[in-house]
């Protein structure tokens, strides 16, 4: 089950649990209504163009900023640049039902993300200066890889002159 739907201009293949890119979209508690359905695919081979009735709904996962775009304008022989930077607003929708002919297709549930707990801060030992404390975080157990060591000492050597 697919449809094929516009949204800002553009037009996108979606199926139920497919996450697309869209341009900032208006949004009712993050749920967002596809009504412009240009076709309907219910079962393999089958196409119904113009997806009258149809109606595809999604949910707003995430917003933000696509990547930076630079816009040079330049003329050869007179001296004349100029570059601007672009980023486009997007909005990325998981489609999560497709309704066709008093069927409905609905995405799988996401399994719910367990939340981390925030690395606690346990005291090892008091720190030489007064008034800090050396802490590492509990979590790991050891003291960072990035944290300075004290370099070997080069053994001199002297040699005998005769």
């Amino acid at each position: 089950m697919y449809a094929v739907i516009r949204a800002g201009g553009k037009q996108y293949r979606v199926a139920p649990g497919d996450v697309i890119r869209v341009e900032t979209q208006d949004e009712k508690d993050g749920k967002v209504q596809f009504g412009d359905v240009l076709a309907v695919s219910a079962e393999a081979g089958s196409i119904v163009p113009g997806g009258a009735g149809a109606s595809v709904s999604g949910e707003v996962v995430e917003q933000g900023r696509g990547a930076k775009i630079l816009v040079f304008h330049y003329k050869r022989k007179k001296q004349y640049k100029k570059l601007r930077g672009h980023r486009q607003n997007y909005s990325a929708v998981r489609i999560t039902e497709i309704a066709f002919g008093g069927q409905t297709f609905k995405a799988p549930e996401l399994p719910q993300k367990k939340v981390k707990k925030a690395a606690e801060v346990v005291e090892v030992k008091t720190s030489k200066r007064p008034g800090k404390k050396a802490t590492k975080p509990a979590a790991h157990g050891h003291a960072h890889a990035h944290a300075k060591k004290a370099a070997p000492k080069k053994k001199a050597a002297k040699k005998k002159r005769k």
